[in-house]
């Protein structure tokens, strides 16, 4: 499991953050959502294999569309108005001692 910011905005892999999915949303539209995103992805791969660009870029667009609605793409889906650090290196973020701490203690 990847530790999770404590706003619950962001996911840390490998040193950078990654947008999680929006906390407001109900767990069945979550859930429609996720399995929008896991379909579009099957079809990618069937693209791939396909060598079908039309096809791989119309999976691509579902993706993405699905991701949004998730929220872990597109505009932020907090209302604070804190900006979005979604890719960036945490340690060069607000984030960053939040981070050292959560490291510093799983060395020990």
């Amino acid at each position: 499991m990847h530790p999770t910011t404590p706003d619950g905005r962001y996911f840390v892999v490998k040193g950078q953050l990654w947008r999680c999915t929006n906390l407001s949303l109900s767990e069945r539209e979550r859930q429609r959502l996720v399995h929008d995103v896991m379909d579009a992805r099957r079809d990618v791969k069937r693209a791939k294999r396909a060598d079908d660009s039309s096809m791989l870029n119309s999976a691509h667009s579902r993706v993405n569309v699905a991701k949004e609605g998730l929220g872990e793409r597109g505009g932020v889906w907090w209302d604070d108005g804190s900006p979005d650090y979604n890719r960036c290196r945490v340690e060069l973020t607000p984030y960053a001692d939040w981070y050292k701490v959560l490291d510093a203690t799983k060395d020990h």
